[in-house]
């Protein structure tokens, strides 16, 4: 009797056991360089990605009782100080029945763009999908009451476009989280620096429930995180996540704003065992890149990310394909920002940028995905992006002379031709250490016209 009661103990002691080891989540801040690797390359490959910033602030669209708000839109529950009663009112007016999930998927792939980051609940902690431990969202406090997330997911899907999700730390909406009225710059009516510290885990198992609705309901490929850098959520609190996500599904990928005070690039070190995959330059291009980093580039169109109606500066065509070219020679990703409006329409400046940029990808593409950083200093003309024998020179300024001079010996050049005439060899003349490219009398493009150099040379 005794050995039959120890057998089944001690059975019962490893089934816990094992149970216990099968939960703990994995160390994955420790892959192989290899695992790294194979995980990452989609996303290095892809270069080029759509951001979303969408919820009840494009409503007001900057302007809260008659005043016209400074400061971005997106943040307009904290700049123009509403409280979270007045701003909850927002998701009774929030019905974006001219929301075309399939039409914006199609801008994104005909735009060039290999991948979408949507805002699935910014700071104000209201979200686009239908969570079930919160109605505060989409689905249940809005006249529309259609989950916006399951559409784009599926015509991202439709149109070979990679879907993933942002999603904030910070949430002025959840009751965990205060303002600290001592505090400078303090804001009454929603949670911007503080958190309940008795509620802490309530929150963050509030969080985990949500991130687990979007991996498990949309199957997300990257998740973006912000809003990490207030005092109460720490480096290990961001490990700890970033374990759990990975746990989940392995194959994710995790910005750096997982952590603690992660924002753009500061502190992005995984050596000293920061969490996240890559970094995030916010509104501005690193002069040499990131090297031996993972990072992209999060720039908007106008200033603002979040829809703000009398927001009119738009940068041209011109310096959103510069600025693709020159993140992609330095190694990186470009996520350039939407803002839709209200009722789900987009802006046409939008639409027209977009449209462009599409046009030119759709000839010179190749010079961009798939790539990796210039191995030369910037030359004063344009840029180098290159892949495994092959140099592209993005050429901005087209030289006098029609001569390019290009820092390869012509014995290691096979072929020179430009992207939009593949057929069409150029001459070039051999030069000590260089190569002088002879080029046509005019530039086939107005904002980049590509150099394609075949060579067999070592970089």
């Amino acid at each position: 009797m005794k050995r039959s009661v120890i057998i089944l103990m001690s059975a019962i002691l490893v089934a816990l056991l094992f149970a216990v080891c099968e939960k703990a989540p994995k160390d994955f801040m420790q892959e192989s360089k290899a695992e790294r690797d194979a995980r990452m390359q989609w996303w290095r490959d892809a270069k080029f990605g759509m951001f979303i910033h969408w919820g009840l602030y494009a409503v007001p669209a900057g302007e809260y009782k008659g005043e016209k708000i400074k400061g971005i839109g997106e943040w307009i529950q904290a700049t123009a100080n509403i409280p979270r009663q007045e701003y909850e009112k927002f998701a009774t007016q929030f019905n974006p029945t001219k929301f075309d999930a399939d039409a914006w998927a199609e801008l994104a792939h005909d735009a060039g763009m290999k991948y979408m980051v949507i805002t699935s609940k910014h700071h104000d902690g209201f979200a686009l999908f239908d969570s079930k431990v919160s109605d505060y969202d989409v689905v249940d406090a809005t006249p529309y009451g259609k989950d916006i997330l399951a559409q784009l997911k599926k015509s991202c899907d439709a149109h070979n476009v990679v879907f993933n999700t942002y999603y904030s730390i910070l949430d002025w909406h959840h009751p965990a989280q205060y303002v600290d009225p001592d505090a400078k710059n303090s804001r009454a009516g929603h949670g911007k620096d503080k958190i309940y510290p008795e509620r802490k885990q309530e929150y963050v198992d509030y969080m985990k429930a949500q991130l687990a609705e979007i991996i498990d309901n949309y199957d997300v490929g990257v998740l973006w995180f912000d809003g990490e850098w207030q005092d109460w959520w720490t480096k290990e609190d961001g490990i700890e996540l970033y374990n759990w996500l990975r746990t989940k599904k392995p194959s994710l990928i995790i910005n750096n704003r997982v952590g603690a005070g992660r924002s753009g690039m500061k502190g992005f070190d995984k050596e000293k065992g920061h969490a996240g995959d890559f970094g995030t330059p916010e509104q501005n291009i690193p002069d040499t890149g990131i090297p031996g980093a993972d990072w992209e580039s999060c720039m908007t169109m106008n200033d603002t990310w979040g829809y703000k109606y009398f927001d009119d500066n738009w940068k041209s065509t011109e310096t959103l394909l510069h600025n693709l070219i020159d993140i992609a020679s330095k190694g990186g990703n470009y996520l350039l920002n939407i803002g839709p409006k209200a009722d789900g329409t987009i802006p046409d400046e939008i639409i027209v940028r977009l449209k462009e940029m599409g046009a030119w990808l759709a000839v010179n593409g190749d010079a961009i995905y798939g790539t990796t950083a210039s191995p030369f200093d910037k030359p004063e003309w344009g840029r180098y992006t290159q892949k495994p024998g092959t140099l592209f020179a993005h050429i901005f300024d087209w030289p006098e002379h029609n001569k390019l001079v290009l820092p390869i010996e012509s014995k290691n050049i096979k072929r020179v031709y430009l992207m939009n005439s593949p057929d069409a060899d150029l001459r070039f003349q051999a030069m000590p250490g260089e190569t002088v490219v002879l080029l046509p009398n005019q530039a086939p493009d107005d904002i980049a016209s590509v150099l394609v150099v075949e060579h067999t040379a070592q970089l």
